[in-house]
């Protein structure tokens, strides 16, 4: 094929124009053949109107306060590794430092003194250019990457190859071991063999803790779309409907509304009376690829959910749970009457100042005052992912040390945060297997919670 060139063309190859002789001598293949466009021509802006960012300010917030943490770890540049663990969380730090990420797959470096370079994998993905460029802003290197023994050979190019390295992977109250491929490690060990490197996970962490203005007004935006969502759970749970068709009007309404697609809903659906000997799972939602199934709802049957709505990259929590039909057992009703207790009870709880242990106990005692039990009861931190830190939602003593608030009791709350409320409720005396689910988002404020998703004070029914 020919490819008519004139005084009005030039070609883009993909391979970026900044590398230095160390990473050119790999000489790797190019990603595709000269792709010709008009001279001059850039990536339009016009798409980035209509998607979800954060301004130049709060990206200059974020990277003073990560270099001043560089600075008292005595480190030079940082490495972050991407992935997509945990519905896509495991590019959550790259998201903070860079705006934006590929669940394709991401990589980046962040220095002391220099703009941070964003790597994306896939070659096909970037012709003419990739998408990012369009719709950020926060960082204008962003190249086709060719894995670790790029970033070594960038490093050495930048003088860094006996540095002290940040490594950062992705680590959460669930994940708690960083997530870093140990082949990726080793080869970094191997191709820099003077540099020391040194897990770094733990301070972006830290920082994503306190949520700034910017990242509320995310959190805000994405509560809207939340409760939307309620609304469709109820709309769509009828007689006959199927909880794929269910689940499918939740998830069509987040994305339909701007809610970044984003498939995290814990979800169940069953019959409150059944046989004794016939146990449901209508404690808690499950996740795919369990749920959705083709099973018809039917009147009398109950469908508990929790999912996360993600707008710009930023997650709100809410549960929620719906009967089918009037018929609405009373000892149903009791339960969603004492989580509403909890959930107010929270808005005073999660306020500056007041320990973790504290604000956990007044959560639990509506529950605890009216004798019935839970799956989790108390709050998780949220923000790029969830759970973050601080969590705690199971008893002291069970579960896991990460989630049920071992050793950071003493901790004290903080403006800004943002929680989740997980109120899980069930009475063993009445049944083994059937409870409510319940909890939407809160940020901790002065003189009581600020409330960023709010579910009607009814029992949804359908």
């Amino acid at each position: 094929m020919t490819i008519e060139v004139t005084t009005d063309t030039e070609f883009v190859t993909g391979i970026s124009s900044r590398l230095g002789p160390r990473v050119r001598a790999l000489d790797f293949i190019p990603p595709f053949p000269p792709h010709p466009i008009p001279r001059g021509a850039k990536p339009s802006k016009v798409p980035g109107d209509y998607h979800p960012r954060l301004s130049l300010t709060e990206r200059d917030r974020r990277w003073d306060a990560l270099r001043k943490d560089m600075l008292m770890a005595n480190l030079d540049v940082l490495v972050l590794l991407g992935n997509d663990i945990y519905w896509d969380m495991g590019i959550a730090n790259i998201r903070y430092v860079t705006g934006i990420a590929a669940k394709m797959g991401s990589n980046a470096l962040f220095f002391m003194d220099e703009d941070p370079v964003l790597y994306n994998a896939v070659a096909h993905m970037s012709q003419p250019f990739h998408f990012q460029e369009a719709l950020n802003g926060w960082v204008e290197d962003i190249r086709i990457g060719h894995g670790i023994p790029e970033i070594a050979a960038e490093l050495k190019d930048r003088g860094l190859g006996g540095a002290r390295v940040g490594l950062v992977g992705f680590s959460s109250t669930i994940q708690t071991t960083s997530t870093i491929l140990s082949a990726d490690e080793a080869a970094l060990k191997a191709l820099l063999p003077e540099a020391q490197l040194v897990d770094f996970g733990y301070a972006f962490q830290k920082l994503r803790m306190v949520k700034s203005a910017e990242e509320i007004g995310m959190l805000r935006k994405a509560a809207v779309v939340a409760e939307k969502t309620i609304e469709a759970l109820v709309g769509a749970a009828k007689v006959g409907a199927t909880e794929a068709e269910v689940y499918a009007e939740m998830v069509r309404t987040q994305i339909a509304n701007g809610g970044e697609p984003n498939i995290f809903n814990l979800f169940a659906s069953g019959p409150v009376e059944h046989p004794e000997s016939e146990l449901w799972h209508l404690l808690h939602g499950s996740d795919q690829p369990m749920v959705p199934t083709m099973r018809p709802i039917a009147d009398g049957d109950l469908v508990v959910a929790e999912w996360h709505t993600k707008w710009g990259g930023y997650l709100v929590h809410t549960e929620y749970s719906c009967h089918v039909g009037p018929r609405v057992p009373p000892a149903l009703l009791r339960l969603f009457d004492v989580a509403l207790e909890c959930f107010e009870a929270s808005k005073s709880a999660l306020v500056p100042g007041k320990t973790i242990a504290e604000a956990v106990a007044e959560i639990r005692k509506p529950a605890a005052k009216a004798g019935v039990n839970w799956v989790e009861l108390g709050f998780h931190a949220m923000g790029l992912a969830s759970p973050e830190f601080p969590t705690v939602v199971y008893d002291d003593g069970y579960g896991s040390r990460s989630l049920n608030g071992s050793g950071i009791g003493h901790l004290v709350l903080e403006e800004g945060m943002h929680f989740g409320n997980n109120i899980d409720l069930h009475d063993q005396s009445w049944k083994s297997d059937v409870g409510i689910m319940y909890g939407g988002s809160m940020i901790v404020r002065r003189g009581g919670a600020e409330v960023l998703v709010n579910p009607p004070k009814e029992l949804g029914v359908s």
